[in-house]
């Protein structure tokens, strides 16, 4: 059997790689009982590829074209419209046209048919590439077919395909077109079915738009479609569009537009039959290929026939539980402030360090909170607790628990002495003992620096499966530390506090969020420390004019070894050193321990400390610390003379001053356990290269860096027994890429419903772009978007604006007015930190990184929370 033409018959997804994506779709279709599929045949990718090899200038140019980057717009128009050129100018060989002429003469020469594109990175699980390669609709006679032939081959190098496979990592010369010859279906009416709900992405609403005509007028956005959806088989909401045109077949071939009859236009374009037997199709096809799929389909003659299948690649993936229950889904990454993608072992690591389980879905982690939603005491918890950290989440989860048609409410659940404690009505005794402890912080501190000094020395002992089963015993003794119940009241306290004087203030005086100011410069907060001490690296730097030229030439990690040539070079060393000891396990996404830390990229420090020397002046650390102090204390001694001016008022004050002393004294411990937790995962992770690097020399992977894709467990076996498929590594590297593409959702269900809250909107300006205020102030300044904190060098004044901040980001905090990002809550990292150093701030803000454009004067409201472009 010739490799050049494939009847619909001859193919399945075994023939993927010469047939495409949209020709190894329809071959499945037709093995469909009950589904009808106009016939057809492909001709194959080893007809493409022929043409390709047989004519050098293609060759050449493609070899041009695979050295071009995104930003090479007139180059890739340019010899993107070579390439096209040079294929329709090429004959097709004579033993093709034959097999192809002999298919049209089986099927019926003078018929009609669609001529379409298919392609071998199309219609995958991971990537559409729908409409970047063209179709041609009611073409007749040989000579035409064959002509569009050639055109949907250089269509493959239309602008917009080569751009779309440039952003999606594809090489050009690497994806081969088959082209699907259809037999036409003149409907009168078509349209797209989704069998899952593409709004709000669960798989048991199927949605469905239908237009007059053929489907292309829907798929070019010519005209709007009725919209229906259908849940197992009721059909639940339907919107009846007014259809002013249609697209229709010409008689000679090609087609046209034309316009509806006015008594037409707002028809219902489906029967409410002819839209239930649609969803069994859907559903049908669904069953088949096993995941959610974008289907086309055409109606003609009261029968409905399908003329493209694939799978919807814009669904995030649903958590994986397999025991059919209904449940509801939180983003770990939405609370620890990484929601971009954790490789493997990454996520293992994370994994054993958290107490009950976590569900993967597109690289990311949630945690099941069915059972605590379903019982009215644990939701009211829930509840509480996520309206201090993120809003929308709260608003989310009150959506669902009050459609009540997701899960049974169960009765009452309170226990005395459960794990989970609200901070509600903590009693003045309970609260003695935090007052008359006044070591109590240092000392967990002091516990935790010693915890970790013993790790450093015991883990030198141990090497290959010891090591390993060292750190898995050593995690048990990292969540007995951040898990510690002594350490988790200091927290809650201090933020019981914190709520206290907010709310006692606005009831007492009509103050709004004072804890914002009374929180400002207080001890012991690791992460605000770590953005002082680099000012206090730009101080032993700023009078060395040789090392700063030097800095500002530097490009890779290396450059510590060279500054002992310059004056005041050694002193930079040792500064930077000294900083990277206390602080170089840090880095952006730190709780996935694959990320690159600045100790192993000391380079990414460089832009902030040349900011530093530029906007501040000596000992501005000092001056910043004390500044804020200042501002507390001051805001504090106002507070109590206001207070004793009102009935009661001695009382008051005093029960204010007590709060405020408690929260000063406690609340910068916040930042403390998830500091001594990077530092464990640092010590784990340069214990485990050393075994990577034995793998390498043993050829059982290719770089140390391949184990970031394992597993622990999987690397455990790796080590036992020298020995991976490397095939694993491959994959998980292609879904990474994959997941990185991935907007991750806050809330999403065991139907893959995300429901996203909404913040309850106020009197806020007509324009205003409304987040949640967790820094009070009102500032106005210059936006600075940035997405790479390497890239960063703010100047003083300037608003940060970025899509999520945690610890690492804290150097910058220094030199900004303000902070604006896109996930957030009351008492992550930004906002802990942004209090503490003064600074207006509103987080959870959608696509603010695109709404904002960088350089653009805004105003942020960090008391109202919104944000205004001015």
């Amino acid at each position: 059997m010739s490799s050049y033409v494939l009847g619909f018959q001859a193919i399945d997804q075994t023939k993927l790689m010469l047939v495409g994506g949209k020709g190894a779709n329809l071959g499945e279709l037709t093995r469909i009982e009950g589904i009808r599929v106009p016939d057809g045949f492909c001709i194959s990718t080893e007809a493409f590829k022929r043409i390709i090899a047989e004519t050098p200038l293609i060759n050449e140019l493609l070899a041009q074209l695979s050295l071009l980057k995104l930003e090479d717009r007139d180059k890739i128009g340019e010899l993107s419209g070579e390439i096209r050129r040079a294929i329709e100018g090429t004959a097709i060989p004579e033993d093709i046209r034959k097999e192809i002429t002999s298919h049209l003469l089986r099927l019926g020469e003078k018929n009609a048919y669609a001529v379409r594109s298919s392609a071998t990175a199309e219609d995958l699980p991971t990537a559409s590439f729908a409409g970047q390669q063209d179709t041609f609709l009611n073409i007749i006679g040989k000579e035409a077919i064959l002509k569009h032939i050639s055109k949907c081959w250089a269509s493959l190098f239309t602008e917009r395909a080569v751009t779309y496979r440039l952003q999606n990592g594809f090489d050009h010369r690497k994806v081969y077109l088959s082209v699907v010859i259809q037999e036409m279906v003149f409907p009168q009416a078509a349209g797209i079915l989704f069998t899952a709900d593409p709004v709000t992405s669960t798989r048991k609403v199927l949605s469905i738009d239908a237009g007059f005509g053929l489907g292309e007028a829907l798929a070019s956005g010519l005209v709007n479609a009725d919209i229906y959806k259908v849940q197992s088989g009721k059909i639940i909401d339907k919107k009846i569009s007014a259809k002013k045109l249609a697209s229709y077949a010409l008689k000679d071939g090609g087609t046209k537009e034309q316009e509806i009859l006015p008594g037409e236009q707002n028809r219902q374009v489906l029967t409410d039959e002819q839209i239930l037997q649609l969803e069994r199709l859907g559903r049908t096809i669904e069953a088949h290929f096993g995941r959610p799929q974008d289907i086309e389909w055409c109606l003609a003659d009261d029968t409905f026939y399908i003329v493209q299948s694939r799978p919807i690649t814009a669904l995030y993936p649903i958590p994986e539980a397999d025991d059919g229950e209904n449940r509801v889904y939180l983003s770990v990454g939405h609370q620890q402030m990484m929601t971009d993608p954790i490789k493997p072992l990454g996520m293992s690591i994370f994994q054993l360090t958290s107490y009950g389980p976590r569900f993967k879905a597109g690289g990311r982690l949630f945690v099941d909170v069915t059972q605590m939603l379903a019982s009215p005491d644990s939701r009211e918890i829930l509840l509480n607790s996520m309206g201090q950290h993120d809003p929308r989440i709260k608003d989310a989860l009150m959506t669902i628990a009050e459609r009540g048609d997701f899960k049974k409410s169960l009765p009452n659940d309170k226990k005395e002495g459960g794990p989970i404690k609200s901070n509600e009505g903590m009693s003045w005794d309970f609260l003695a003992q935090f007052e008359n402890n006044p070591t109590i912080v240092a000392d967990l501190i002091k516990s935790s620096q010693t915890s970790i000094e013993e790790l450093k020395q015991n883990i030198q002992t141990k090497s290959g499966l010891d090591l390993i089963d060292f750190i898995v015993e050593d995690i048990q003794q990292l969540k007995q530390i951040l898990f510690d119940p002594k350490s988790s009241d200091v927290i809650n306290v201090a933020m019981y506090a914190s709520s206290w004087i907010n709310e006692k203030m606005e009831e007492w005086l009509g103050e709004k969020n004072p804890a914002d100011t009374l929180s400002q410069s207080v001890p012991s907060n690791i992460t605000s420390e770590m953005g002082l001490e680099l000012l206090n690296v730009a101080d032993v730097i700023r009078p060395c004019p040789e090392v700063i030229d030097y800095l500002r030439q530097v490009e890779d990690d290396n450059f510590l070894d060279e500054l002992a040539k310059f004056d005041g070079g050694q002193e930079t060393k040792d500064a930077i050193c000294a900083y990277l000891d206390k602080y170089g396990m840090r880095c952006v996404g730190e709780i996935d321990i694959t990320k690159t830390r600045w100790s192993e990229k000391p380079a990414a420090l460089v832009p902030m400390i040349l900011s530093n020397i530029k906007n501040f002046e000596p000992n501005a650390s000092q001056r910043i610390f004390e500044q804020g102090r200042r501002v507390a204390l001051n805001k504090k001694q106002e507070l109590l003379e206001r207070l004793q001016q009102l009935p009661d008022g001695e009382q008051k004050a005093s029960e204010t001053k007590r709060m405020i002393d408690l929260m000063r004294n406690l609340i910068g411990y916040r930042e403390y356990p998830k500091y001594g937790m990077i530092n464990r995962y640092f010590v784990y992770k340069k214990a485990l290269l050393v075994e990577a690097e034995k793998l390498v020399r043993a050829n059982v992977i290719h770089e140390k860096e391949d184990i970031y894709y394992l597993t622990l467990e999987e690397l455990r076996e790796a080590v036992r027994t020298n020995k991976l498929d490397y095939r694993i590594i491959s994959q998980r590297k292609d879904e990474y890429q994959f997941y990185e593409k991935l907007t991750p959702p806050r809330v999403i269900t065991s139907d893959g419903e995300i429901v996203a809250g909404q913040y309850k909107r106020e009197n806020f300006p007509a324009e205003a772009i409304i987040g949640l205020p967790v820094s009070s102030g009102v500032i106005e300044g210059r936006a600075r978007v940035i997405l790479n904190m390497e890239e960063a060098e703010p100047e003083e004044g300037d608003i940060l604006v970025t899509s999520f901040t945690d610890p690492s980001w804290t150097p910058l905090f220094v030199s900004i007015k303000g902070l604006v990002t896109e996930v957030g809550g009351l008492m992550t990292h930004g906002a802990v930190i942004a209090r503490e150093y003064g600074l207006p701030a509103v987080v959870g803000v959608d696509n603010a990184a695109k709404l904002i454009k960088d350089g653009q004067r805004i105003r942020v409201n960090g008391t109202e929370g919104y944000v205004e472009i001015l």
